[in-house]
């Protein structure tokens, strides 16, 4: 079994119900277990005219292959509506697998640790919530210690 975090993100059609759906699918996938999640996060989107995205962190335990996983958060995504219309564009719902163990991953359809981790608050803040010590493979610090104390501009707590 294998150690992964999932990002989930969401900015249409109410986006906490979106999180907390996709968060009970991910208890459903074969071979998984979602183990905890983070607290839920508005962030402001990384395009201006955007709606704000309601953000989580899941860590689950899986026996899936990194290649199965991805299939089936796709699955999850096609199953809540979601329809890839442009990058970085509003979407119903989005997972990511952020890392899968400590194992550095680059196919054609699959970079991990995902590519732009280190520059998503709206993923430090709570992968530090789950697991402060954890270790981004080929990373020179903990999580915790990527972030700052407070949360930054554009980044709030989901009271």
């Amino acid at each position: 079994m294998t150690i992964t975090y999932i990002g989930l993100g969401s900015n249409l059609d109410n986006p906490i119900a979106q999180i907390k759906m996709a968060l009970a699918m991910l208890q459903e996938l074969p071979l998984s277990q979602c183990l905890q999640y983070s607290r839920l996060y508005w962030s402001a989107s990384l395009l201006p005219g955007q709606a704000r995205y309601c953000n989580a962190v899941a860590e689950m335990e899986t026996g899936l292959t990194a290649e199965q996983l991805l299939d089936s958060l796709q699955a999850i995504e096609s199953r809540q509506g979601r329809v890839r219309a442009e990058k970085w564009g509003p979407r119903i719902i989005d997972l990511d697998i952020l890392l899968y163990a400590q194992q550095i991953i680059h196919t054609e359809r699959l970079i991990i640790p995902h590519p732009e981790l280190v520059n998503r608050d709206f993923w430090l803040y709570p992968l530090a919530e789950l697991k402060p010590d954890l270790m981004i493979p080929g990373g020179q610090l903990p999580i915790e210690r990527m972030i700052s104390a407070e949360l930054p501009a554009g980044l709030e707590l989901i009271p």
